[in-house]
This record gives structure tokens, sequence and C-alpha cells, in this order.
């Protein structure tokens, strides 16, 4: 049977090479079965019979095998470069064998190009490829599916084979390409096989090649001796079609499909940038494939989604979905560079500590030289003592305070409503000579000691502030008080001290609690994302700017990380500053001095320490938000920002309106309601109009109520009657007689404030920005800039100073913000769109080949910060010694 089935085939002019074959399998196994019974059998006699059976049993499966296979099977000896045309159906099989000489030094690639050249295709082509130790197998039409089961056909395909290594210094090998098909009509094919001479890749050296989704491209590199980090950038001119790039190990075989490129290795999407930072240590073989493959729909990179398909089977032409990129693998920085980088950020923030440091002597050195004036006796002139007074208004501010505390220490309610509105500390000084307020200060100071000694020890008892107020009728006073047209910080600094210490105290415990709360977790999920990445490969989870990402152990930016240390360090710095006031402060207390018990704004820290901690919080949070950055983390990096704003305006508030500021409860519970609105427009707010609208109307009431209680000191009850009183004040003050507002300069505040934020809520409604985090920040930021430029405008206007070491704040603060905003609208990655969409904007480094511009941000932002909190520290130092009857509000 089997000479009459091999004659059949030379018969039809056809090699027997497959017959051969068959003929050897069917002898290896008829002799692997008689082992087999033989070694099973126990009877002797029965032995032969058993063989023999087995014999013609395994005879006849492997004829039918050969005939069920293919009628005709052909082997050819086949050439690279050379076009094959052929026709291939199911009684038929080809078999196509090449030999190639490999060499260990030189690596060259093999690429098989396939072509159908008939329109319609009963059953498609398989191709196998068979190698030494790899096979790789593909059918053309090549279906690759999309969303929603999406088909879409090629007929071009070329697929680059895996190399196999090699050991011996030059090695021949061979490998077999195998093309058959079930279809019974003849499918006309061609078939190409073609060396890649560019396969590996040099250093520094641009390469274009074009790839298309049936035509993955990819291509070797190996690391250079001295070189453990690269760079690899894949650029194209062309957005779409979506791309993906990836970095795989050199092994078999190598995933470079659309529907298997995310199995193994690092990779991204891309349409016009794409980079990966590549480390020595990740590839124990010393080198890698970049695999680029081109996505067979654009909706992954934010391009276009197509229509449905009628049927859900039906074959979708993708058209001319050819790119053009280019490929250059670079060298990145050492670690050199890395110290060197270190280093700086370490010696700008510490060379704040030094200079805060030079500042505190200066300022020691001239407080002891007021203090040797003050003991010059009363006869002796300054200019015997070889001592000139720093300045006169240094003079005029203890001489006034002195002939104050002489007659009474509060002024009454109804005399300060009389004085005109400016400020009239300093006239005493302009109308007697120096040593004659010099001569009476002791005398002064002795008399009102006991009056002070007696207010001292009485705002040091036990009370708190619910069962304690120093206003005889509380509800009617305060009435009387805060409805003056021109008030005075006395008049709301009337409540014990020690119980207001408490109450501002609370500010920096429960923002100290919510930072612990917060932070936790916070460092628990980032270090999951950077888990994350590390092992599945998947760079799009992470915002970063991949041109300028430097890695350090499982971190992927460390850069974006450790530029974020000068929140933290000038924080601290803030803190120690701020810890220094206070001692001193309080031994003033202990000494019962004048100045500190009677004079200048009342000093409470509670809010600086709550404004440092949430400085330092924001590096923190801003680093851990840095280390995967995504849409989903981003309010991480914005939280603290909101906290800081809040309690900036506080803080100013606070200075004029010690009594009546908000406790910390009531702040922070609005805080966490402008947080949680941030994570609500984040997650639902792109594009939404209902929540645009909702979001807008609160915005406006918030403005509403917020006004109402700044223009009436909290005089005014949100009831059922509010509604009657509105009719009832705009009947009066508007038809009835046209009055003008009683507050004037609280009015223009509210106004100008109510037009900005009527403004945001307008500009939010109609465009609707997706970034919704950075314009409820913008919002609190011009809020915060608007009271703040008023509270400066309103102190000058008082007659008031502003003095040489603030000055210099306020401009170096001014100056320093407007180069850091304008490196944080650079842009270098947004979460606002897709990965892709983000990297278009990423860019190369700019300082010390190790910061971005993101990074400078962070150096000048926090440094700005830092300065605007020594502004609120110490504008009001000029009134230290001025007494508060005399201090306006505003």
């Amino acid at each position: 049977m089997l000479a009459g089935l091999t004659l059949g085939i030379g018969s039809r002019s056809r090699e027997t090479a497959v017959d051969n074959m068959v003929l050897r399998s069917c002898w290896k196994s008829r002799h692997k079965n008689l082992r087999r019974t033989a070694a099973r059998s126990v009877h002797p006699a029965g032995l032969a019979a058993l063989l023999l059976l087995c014999s013609c049993a395994t005879q006849l499966v492997c004829d039918a095998a050969a005939v069920g296979e293919a009628k005709y099977m052909v082997q050819k000896n086949a050439d690279f470069d050379v076009t094959y045309n052929d026709t291939v159906t199911h009684d038929d099989q080809t078999i196509y064998a090449f030999n190639h000489t490999i060499s260990r030094n030189k690596t060259v690639g093999v690429r098989v190009t396939v072509d159908v050249l008939q329109e319609s295709v009963e059953s498609p082509i398989l191709f196998v490829v068979r190698q030494k130790q790899a096979v790789m197998s593909f059918q053309v039409p090549l279906n690759l599916r999309g969303l929603y089961q999406r088909q879409y056909p090629y007929k071009h395909v070329g697929r680059t084979l895996c190399q196999p290594p090699t050991r011996a210094a030059s090695e021949t090998q061979y490998f077999f390409v195998d093309v058959s098909t079930l279809s019974s009509r003849g499918t006309n094919y061609q078939l190409r096989v073609s060396r890649v001479e560019s396969f590996t890749l040099q250093t520094d050296k641009k390469f274009t090649f074009s790839a298309s989704p049936s035509q993955p491209q990819y291509f070797k590199y190996v690391f250079p001796d001295g070189v453990d980090t690269v760079i690899v950038k894949v650029n194209s001119d062309m957005n779409f079609p979506c791309s993906v790039m990836s970095i795989q190990d050199i092994q078999c075989p190598v995933y470079d499909l659309d529907n298997n490129v995310a199995f193994i290795g690092m990779y991204q999407t891309m349409t016009q940038k794409g980079a990966i930072t590549v480390q020595r240590k990740d590839f124990p073989s010393n080198s890698f494939y970049v695999v680029v493959v081109v996505k067979t729909e654009d909706e992954a990179c934010g391009g276009p989604l197509r229509l449905y398909p009628l049927r859900p089977d039906e074959l979708i032409n993708a058209g001319n979905r050819s790119k053009v990129l280019d490929v250059l693998v670079s060298r990145t920085i050492n670690t050199e560079t890395y110290v060197i980088g270190m280093l700086f950020c370490l010696g700008i923030f510490l060379s704040f500590y030094l200079l805060t440091l030079l500042v505190a002597c200066v300022e020691n050195k001239r407080m002891n030289r007021r203090r040797d004036l003050l003991q010059i006796p009363a006869d002796v002139s300054p200019a015997e003592t070889g001592k000139t007074p720093a300045s006169p208004y240094e003079y005029g501010s203890f001489a006034d305070t002195g002939s104050m505390l002489g007659s009474e220490p509060v002024t009454d309610s109804i005399t300060s409503t009389d004085n005109n509105y400016g400020y009239m500390g300093h006239e005493p000084f302009k109308r007697r000579p120096i040593l004659n307020h010099l001569h009476h200060i002791a005398v002064r100071i002795e008399r009102s000691l006991d009056s002070i000694a007696r207010s001292r020890q009485e705002s040091l008892s036990s009370v708190e502030e619910e069962e304690y107020d120093t206003l005889d009728d509380i509800n009617s006073d305060k009435n009387i008080v805060r409805t003056k047209k021109y008030l005075c910080v006395a008049d709301l600094s009337r409540k014990d001290k020690r119980v207001l210490s408490k109450k501002y105290q609370i500010y920096f415990w429960n923002i100290a609690t919510i930072a612990v709360f917060y932070a936790l977790p916070v460092i628990q999920l980032v270090i999951t994302y950077q888990t994350d990445v590390n092992v599945t490969g998947n760079q799009d989870i992470c915002y970063y700017n991949f041109l300028c990402a430097h890695p350090l152990g499982a971190l992927s930016s460390f850069n974006n990380i450790l530029s974020n240390l000068g929140y933290v360090m000038l924080g601290l710095l803030f803190l120690l500053i701020v810890l220094k006031r206070e001692i001193v402060h309080k031994r003033a207390l202990d000494r019962n001095d004048i100045n500190a018990l009677e004079c200048g704004i009342p000093k409470h820290f509670g809010l600086y320490y709550a404004m440092g901690t949430a400085l330092m919080m924001e590096g923190l949070l801003s680093a851990c938000y840095h280390v995967c950055p995504n849409y989903t983390n981003f309010q991480f990096d914005t939280s603290f920002m909101y906290m800081i704003a809040g309690l900036c305006m506080l803080k100013l508030y606070q200075k004029r309106h010690p009594d009546i500021n908000a406790s910390a409860y009531t702040a922070y519970a609005c805080l966490a309601a402008v947080i949680f609105f941030s994570v609500l427009g984040v997650l639902f707010g792109r594009g939404n109009t209902v929540f645009w609208i909702v979001f807008s109307v609160i915005h406006i009431l918030a403005t509403l109520l917020l006004s109402t209680q700044l223009y009436y000191m909290g005089r005014w009850r949100l009831d059922s009657g509010i509604l009657r009183r509105i009719v009832h004040v705009m009947y009066t003050d508007c038809i009835r007689q046209c009055s003008g507002p009683m507050y004037i300069d609280r009015m223009v505040l509210l106004v100008m404030g109510n037009i900005v934020n009527w403004s945001l809520a307008a500009y939010g409604l109609i465009e609707r920005p997706n970034d919704f985090a950075s314009y409820l920040l913008a919002i609190a930021i011009c809020n915060l800039l608007l009271y703040f430029a008023f509270y400066i405008i309103m102190k000058l206007r008082s007659g008031e100073r502003i003095q040489c070491l603030p000055l210099v704040c306020i401009l170096f603060t001014a100056v320093v913000w407007g180069f850091a905003l304008y490196f944080f609208f650079q842009g270098l990655s947004t979460w606002q769109k897709t990965p892709a969409e983000s990297r278009e904007h990423n860019r190369d480094c700019i300082l010390l080949s190790f910061f971005d511009d993101h990074d400078i941000w962070h150096f000048l932002s926090s440094i700005a910060m830092f300065g605007s909190f020594l502004v609120l520290l110490t504008m009001d130092d000029d009134l230290d010694g001025v007494q508060r009857d005399k201090i306006y509000v505003f």
C-alpha cells in the first residue's frame, strides 16, 4: 500500500520527501508500540500475534494521516530578497526552506512579507514559520479586532522573525515557511523573505521606519560598556493613527500585534511622542527589543471612534493606517548628575536657613540697641551716649504708648467714632521733644503696672469662651460695638487672651490630625500605583514628563519627587520662625511688657502653625501625587493648597477681628466641603451641564452669604424673617431715602469680590473646564489676592506704614510668584487628556539635565509661599508700639 501511494505521488511529478518522512514516522511508531507491548506482555505465546496486530493498525493510521493532511506537499529551497508568486489550495501544501549564517557579534533581522492578491478569499491562508527555538504563525487576511468586536481585515502582512541567540562565533541556521489553506479554490499569494540590515539600533543615531497594524516593527538595542541607563524616544510627525511603543526582553516569541503587545515588558500609547527610560539592571541579557505597533483604532489616543457596524461579523475597511516614525536611543544622566541635582536642591533651601539666621542676628542686635536706649537716665541726652536713634518712628511709638497708658488703656466706643478716619498714632511725637518722652516713660509704666498685672492675672485664669466674656451685656454691646462706623482693634479684642489662644491653637492640632489621617492612605495608594506600573509595565497609568523622568529604585520620576523638598524644608523653617516669635512674645508677657499687653495687633500663633504645617503637607502630598500622577489622585496635590489659601484669608481677617474670627471646626468644615466638590468635579464635572449649574448656584449663594457675614460683622440671622428684613432695608435705604452704604470700605471690597466670583462662576458655567480642581483653586487664589491687596491698600490709607523687611518680602514674593506661574503654565503633562495626548506636551530637562519646568515650579512656588507667609507674619510689625484704639479695623 505504501509503495502504491509513493508511486502514485511520483506519477504526478511530486517530490517524495513528505512520504519518506511519513514512512520514517510510521516505522518509529511501529517499533515504539512493539517495545511498549513487549514490556507489558506476560505470555510469550501471544506476543507474536499482538506485534503483528499493532503493526498493521499503526500502518493504517499513518497512511490515513498522510492522505488526510494534503494530497500534495512540496518543499522548495528558497532565497532571500526573492518574491515568490504561488497558489495554494486545500489539496496541497508548500514548504519554503531558508538558511542563513548568523554571527554572534552581529545581529541581522529577518522579515517575512506576505500579500494576498485576490479581492475575496474563501478561507484565509495560514503561514507557519518554524525556527530553531521558536514557531510563529499568522493568517492572511489578518483580522484584527477593535472595540465592540469590530473586525478589520489586512491582506498585506509583514512580520519580523525572532532572533534565537547563538553561542558560536558563526552558525548556519535553517527555518521553514509552511503555506496551507482550507479553501477549495486556489488562492494567489506573494511571499518575500528579506534581511533587515539595520536591525540593531545605535546609540544617538536616529532611525526612520514605517509601520501599520499588520506590519509591526521591532529592533534590537545592546547596552554599550559603561552605560547603565538609556532613554528610548519614538517620534512621528503624524498624530494618528494611534500607536504603541514597547520595551521587551530578548526572548521568543516577540509580542508585536495590537492584541498582545501589552502582555509583556513596558509599553505606552503615543501619537507624536513616546519615551521610555530603560535601565540595564532590568535586562539580564544587556539588550532589549524596541517594538512599535500601530493600533487598529484611535480611541486609545483620544481619536475619533467609528460607528457601530450594521452586523456584528461585518468586516470594516480600515483604510490606510501606515505611519512613519523614527526611533532614537540616547544616554541619560549618570550617578554624578543625580548627586549634583540632590545637592543643588538641598543647597537652595538650606540657604534660606542661613539667611534667616543672619536676619535674626541683625534683629537681635537692633533690639539690644533699643533696650539700651530705654535704660538711658532722664538727664542724659542720646548724643552723650554716643548712640543715635534708629528712627524717629521708634521713639514716637514708645512715647505715644506711654502717654496713652497713663490715662486709659482702652478708649470709649463713642469717642472713637468721633475721630477722623486716619492714623493718629504719631502726633504726640511731633509736638514734644524726645527727652521729655524718655523722662516720663518709666513713671507712666510704673503707674500702670498694677492695673496691667490685675488684667494679666485675670487672663491667666482657667476660663472658657462660652462661660466668660469681658462684655457686660454681650448681646447689646456686640450690636453697639460692631455696628460703629469706624471700628478699632480694641473694640474687637476684648475677649480673654487665654481663651482666644486656645481657640486658635485648635487650628494647628486639627490640621495635624487631618494630615496624619489623610497622608497615610495616600502613601499606601501611591505605592500601590507604582507597584502596578512596575509589575504590569503599563506606563499609561501615570502621566509623567517622560522626556525628563529620572528613575531611582522603584520610583519612576525621582526628580519630580525631590523638587517638592522645598515645601517641607521651608514649612519647617516657618514653624521655627513662628516658634521664636511666640517665645519672645511670652517672655514679654511674663515681664508685663506694655507693648505685648496693650499695643499692636493681638498676637495669636495658632493659625501660623497651621499654615506652616499645611505647607509641609503640601510638599509631602505633592510628592505622593508625582509618584504616579493621574486624574484619580490629582486632589492629593490640591487639597492642602485649598487649605493654605483658606488659612491665609482667615489669618488676614483675624489680624483686625480677633474676637469674631471663625472657629477651627467651622473653617475646616468649609474646607472639607470645598475638597468634596473638588472630588465631585474631577469625577463628574467633565462636560456635565447639570453639575456646573448646581455648582455655580452654590458658588454664588455662598458668596452672598459670606459677603453679608463680613459686612454686618456677624450681626445678622439667617431665619424665616430674612426676606422681610431684606425688603425693609431696601425700602428704607433705596426707595424711601437714597442713602449710601454705612461701611463704604467694606462695601467696596465685597462688591469687587462679588464681581470676581460671579465672573468666575459664569466662566465655569459657559466654558466648563475639564480641570475642575485647578478651576476651584483659581477661585481661592483670586479671592486671597483680592483680600490681600485690599488689606495693603487700607493699611496705607489708614496712615500705617510697611517696614523694610515686609516690604522686601512683598516685592521679592511678587517677583517669584510671577516666574513660578510662568513655569506652571508650561503644562508638560495634563491628565485631562489621554496619556498619548499628554505626552505631546513632554519636554526635555532644562536645569542641570535633571529638573524640568514643573520642578522649577515646585522650587519657585515653595519659595513664594514661604515669602507670602513671612509677609503675613511681619506686615503689621510697625504697629507693635501703637495702642489698639488707634489701629483701625478694615
